[in-house]
């Protein structure tokens, strides 16, 4: 039978009186993997905590995404991140789905154990853990920009943790509406669809506000939601997954009014975290990573 037991132990805690020169691998398969700044976090906290792990960004087209799957599992790799446009690709080349990762369709953490592959989704869990830091989503009314990947996975996420209902703002009405069903009839929050059609005025017993979509990320940064930024109230919470500038509009029009402000940077830390710890079974240090994001884009604080 294959052994299933931490396949990450020879890697975690080598003996020091027996060398070895064989590197876990981990990485990512993406396109325009170049503007993917994982490699440069991730790799710092291995080195932080001492693991003999590499994290290796790939230029992977859809074509070649099925040789890529084979190419890791051959290799031994403990695992891989899909990025950009292969979420939910991915799914016809895996065993198994967590539970979270098949409400929301799409994955992008692979684990690998002994060859059997199974699909996680840590975006939503990632920008969870990131709000918590600043607010407790339980109980709250969410309004969310965007229905993409990244929005799935932190409207899902978000009402499994404990919110109370997500109104789904998007341009696209079909994909904005089977987020909407998707949320009321997955999880145990309510939902509702607006077309985004219009500018958006901001309902003043919204207790979260989030930017899902690519809306000023780099080199669009001048870009703006459309919605009436008066309309946020102090106290509000406003998120963005906007990682190239932390601070993007959305969050100094939230800071301007007295809102409670999350960077995407928390986001793509704590997803990192849950990925690591998924493939090598050690926490990292979340405050290394953060510090490699901040010294290459700036900070929103």
């Amino acid at each position: 039978s294959r052994r299933r037991t931490r396949p990450w132990a020879r890697f975690a805690a080598p003996r020091p009186d027996v060398p070895s020169f064989l590197s876990g691998l981990t990485g990512s398969f993406a396109q325009k993997a170049d503007e993917n700044p994982t490699v440069a976090m991730v790799e710092a906290a291995y080195r932080a905590t001492g693991l003999d792990v590499r994290y290796v960004n790939c230029e992977v087209a859809p074509a070649d995404l099925a040789g890529a799957v084979r190419g890791a599992v051959a290799m031994g790799w403990l695992g891989f991140n899909c990025s950009l446009p292969h979420k939910v690709a991915v799914l016809a080349h895996l065993d198994e789905l967590a539970p979270s990762a098949a409400v929301i369709g799409a994955v992008n953490t692979v684990v690998n154990r002994d060859g059997h592959l199974i699909g996680e989704n840590t975006d939503g869990r990632g920008f969870v853990e990131a709000m918590l830091t600043r607010a407790d989503p339980t109980g709250s009314r969410v309004l969310m920009f965007g229905a993409g990947g990244a929005a799935r996975a932190i409207a899902v996420e978000t009402a499994l943790a404990g919110a109370a209902h997500v109104t789904v703002v998007n341009r696209d009405a079909g994909r904005g509406q089977e987020l909407s069903d998707l949320i009321a009839g997955r999880t145990p929050a309510t939902s509702d669809f607006i077309s985004w059609d219009h500018t958006i005025a901001i309902p003043a017993d919204t207790n979260i506000v989030i930017n899902a979509t690519s809306i000023g990320f780099y080199p669009d940064v001048d870009a703006h939601l459309d919605f009436d930024s008066d309309t946020l109230l102090p106290g509000m919470v406003v998120a963005d997954v906007i990682t190239n500038p932390p601070t993007t509009n959305l969050i100094r029009a939230g800071q301007e009014r007295g809102c409670i402000t999350i960077d995407g940077l928390g986001m793509l830390v704590n997803q990192a975290l849950v990925a690591i710890k998924l493939w090598t079974g050690k926490d990292v240090d979340g405050a290394v990573m953060r510090a490699v994001l901040e010294d290459l884009f700036g900070t929103a604080d």
